[in-house]
């Protein structure tokens, strides 16, 4: 059931053909993975300042996949996002704690989305690895 109101959302909300919608769902697919590899690195490198990198290059790779993956970052870093402003209101209060780290780290999620280079955003001494 759950995946028949998937594809009938990627099909009549988000204006993806008949012929599209497979195609649509592996980009997303595709994307959601190119989304956690770019936060497991940043775990792995767990490097200072080098977290917009890290969301710019997420939302790039995922966006390079095609409509479906620039959706599927799309909708994972405003998640991400809201779920942060949720939980620092409950531990700081309404104080506006994080508010301008969380519009940082959308205008990094749209650069990359835009198909900008994520390297913009990249600290110096970051492992090559990265």
């Amino acid at each position: 059931m759950k995946l028949f109101l998937g594809i009938l959302l990627c099909s009549l909300v988000l204006g993806v053909s008949s012929q599209r919608w497979l195609s649509f769902l592996k980009e997303a697919g595709q994307g959601t993975r190119d989304m956690y590899r770019a936060y497991s690195d940043m775990r792995e490198a767990n490097y200072k300042n080098s977290d917009k990198y890290f969301h710019a290059r997420g939302n790039y790779d995922a966006a390079q996949r095609g409509p479906g993956g620039a959706w599927a970052a799309k909708v994972i870093s405003d998640a991400r996002e809201s779920s942060q402003r949720v939980t620092d209101l409950f531990k700081y209060g309404d104080s506006g704690h994080g508010v301008e780290d969380s519009k940082a780290d959308q205008a990094a999620n749209e650069w990359g989305r835009s198909g900008k280079d994520p390297n913009h955003f990249r600290p110096s001494g970051l492992p090559d690895k990265y």
